[in-house]
């Protein structure tokens, strides 16, 4: 198994050190640097096999982590993106989350923390910590939220969809998954890929979002 990473970050000095630290385990490849959200969206959309993460920062010349994550989840929904910043307020975390990040880390994360974040997101299409996960499910509270939230009838999801929805939103794997429910794994993807048709989303990210803000599982607490 080998996790193809890259890595925006216009700080030169920081990136060269994550690089370092990165690439000491033996899974992961940093197979680009870019030093703004410009040249990450040319690196992508000039090669032929896409990376399964990217890592970026949030403030960077050119064009900023936001605005490229935006272009990203849409045209590259398969790559997982993590954020890592400075910024660790609320309305940067719901921004990120919004425009499609898979994942939010600060930059003062232990390392063997972001190792573990870029594996679950690669592993499970997305990662979000408690600290995350509170400020998602405070989100689908809001009033905007609620003015957003669409009606299904009860048939809208069959019960061993929303036992699978559950268990993805806790952040199992497939084949954790498979074994909670003693189901094979084969037949839990099948339920990952009805769960995205229905609803209508383009990754896990996406799906455990729309699940929490439309209130299809409990709200989620990671301990």
């Amino acid at each position: 198994m080998n996790i193809n990473v890259v890595i925006a970050d216009d700080e030169e000095l920081f990136r060269v050190g994550l690089v370092h630290i990165l690439s000491r385990d033996p899974e992961i490849t940093i197979i680009y640097q870019a030093g703004n959200g410009k040249e990450l969206l040319e690196y992508l959309a000039s090669v032929e096999q896409l990376p399964d993460i990217i890592i970026t920062d949030i403030k960077m010349p050119e064009l900023n982590g936001v605005e490229a994550t935006k272009v990203i989840s849409q045209a590259y929904s398969e790559v997982g993106i993590i954020a890592l910043t400075t910024y660790n307020t609320k309305p940067f975390i719901r921004n990120m989350i919004d425009v499609g990040a898979s994942a939010y880390l600060v930059k003062n994360s232990a390392p063997s923390k972001v190792i573990h974040t870029i594996k679950q997101v690669y592993y499970n299409g997305f990662y979000y910590d408690s600290h995350v996960m509170k400020i998602v499910n405070e989100r689908s509270l809001s009033s905007k939220n609620s003015l957003e939230k669409s009606i299904f009838d009860d048939t809208f999801l069959t019960l061993r969809e929303k036992e699978v929805l559950e268990l993805i939103c806790k952040q199992h794997t497939s084949q954790e998954i498979a074994d909670i429910l003693f189901i094979s794994k084969r037949t839990v993807e099948v339920h990952r890929k009805n769960l995205l048709e229905k609803t209508d989303v383009k990754n896990i990210a996406g799906l455990v979002i729309f699940a929490i803000q439309n209130s299809l599982i409990p709200p989620i607490i990671i301990e």
